[in-house]
């Protein structure tokens, strides 16, 4: 097969939706504008999701994955999913499927001019709490990485992929992975997308991943910036 495409999703105790992100992705499959493959990360999950994972993959020569022995965090997760990738893009949307798969069309529609489109959640169907907390930690963002970005939390992302592995690994990455594109003088774009309320399984994230965690990511990233390696090779033998 000549995949053109891989999404990532992460995966955590997410036995009730499973069956629906089946279903979903095989769907978009179809009406993709690239020849797209799903990769699930499987971070640790203590329910039945691997079981599940592994029927799904038998059952659709499109769907692959990877399982770690234990938990290590949605950045671990996301970055997993970048070095186990062979296509030119890569994108990743969240297993609770509160964004749309088809609105990847959206997405790479822009994708050759840009190193990284993501989503904006438009109208989101979160907690007041939920949105209020988002848009303060976002602001905080922008104010240290200048990344120009509403909403980095958005599950829904298409990278070129050449970027993806180049980006270093820390927890709270998929905060910044905009801000890590433009270190390496890569083109960024956001598009408004589809949002919904979760509607099986619980949110693995409260107030603290929210707000404060990314608000001391900030730091990491600032330092990260200072010391940041990027180069280009003008010519080889």
């Amino acid at each position: 097969m000549n995949y053109e495409f891989t999404i990532i999703v992460p995966v955590y105790n997410e036995e009730d939706n499973l069956q629906r992100v089946e279903e979903e992705l095989t769907n978009y499959i179809k009406i993709a504008t690239k020849k797209t493959k799903i990769l699930f990360v499987n971070d640790g999950s203590k329910d039945k999701s691997q079981q599940l994972i592994e029927e799904i993959c038998t059952n659709n020569p499109d769907f692959t994955f990877i399982q770690f022995k234990q938990n290590c965090g949605l950045s671990a997760a996301i970055t997993a999913g970048f070095n186990n990738t062979d296509t030119a893009l890569v994108g990743y949307i969240d297993s609770d499927l509160q964004t749309a798969p088809e609105d990847f069309n959206l997405l790479l529609a822009q994708i050759e001019e840009y190193d990284l489109v993501t989503g904006v959640r438009a109208n989101r169907k979160d907690t007041f709490v939920k949105n209020m907390s988002s848009t303060i930690a976002n602001g905080v963002r922008r104010a240290f990485t200048h990344d120009g970005m509403d909403d980095t939390g958005c599950p829904l992302k298409v990278i070129k992929t050449k970027y993806a592995k180049k980006i270093p690994m820390f927890k709270g990455l998929h905060r910044f992975l905009p801000a890590m594109i433009l270190l390496q003088n890569g083109k960024i774009k956001q598009i408004p997308v589809q949002h919904f309320p979760r509607i099986a399984g619980e949110a693995k994230y409260g107030l603290w991943n929210r707000l404060i965690g990314p608000l001391i990511d900030c730091f990491a990233y600032l330092w990260m910036k200072k010391k940041y390696i990027n180069y280009e090779i003008a010519k080889k033998n």
